[in-house]
């Protein structure tokens, strides 16, 4: 049975799921809050294959420590996150830890938005936008999916 490591975005505990459960809710060990859903996921390059994988949309966040505009974007994309709780699932990957993941898909200018519906990449975006905007290009995004 293969797993993926997440960390807990309530506590940051690193919790261990089977991949083949990601799809199911899956609660943290250490503070029993939800796990994949209502508050953005951190990626890794251990983990973020078997999160876009599957049925459920996934928008993930490119972003950096050092980048203003990725830092003032955050609240907005956390906002959007708690809205669309159990319908999208979130993810943030900052470019400084995830080197790989950053050269993979490509991530020259942050913040980078990208839509994965079952693994395959159906958008994309960069720049940070205000609330109401990056709602409506998700939800053009999101009928692409």
């Amino acid at each position: 049975m293969t797993t993926m490591t997440t960390r807990c975005p309530h506590c940051k505990a690193l919790n261990r799921i089977p991949t083949a459960r990601v799809e199911e809710i899956a609660s943290c060990g250490a503070c029993n809050e939800r796990l994949l859903d209502g508050k953005p996921v951190e990626g890794t390059t251990e983990n973020f294959l078997s999160l876009i994988q599957g049925d459920k949309s996934v928008v993930v966040d490119f972003w950096a420590p050092w980048c203003n505009p990725c830092v003032g974007f955050a609240p907005v994309f956390e906002d959007v996150a708690a809205d669309r709780n159990g319908d999208v699932r979130f993810i943030k990957i900052d470019t400084e830890a995830q080197q790989t993941l950053a050269a993979q898909y490509r991530i020259r200018s942050i913040p980078t938005i990208m839509v994965f519906k079952n693994g395959q990449m159906v958008d994309t975006i960069n720049g940070a936008l205000p609330k109401s905007q990056f709602d409506q290009w998700l939800n053009q995004a999101l009928t692409k999916a």
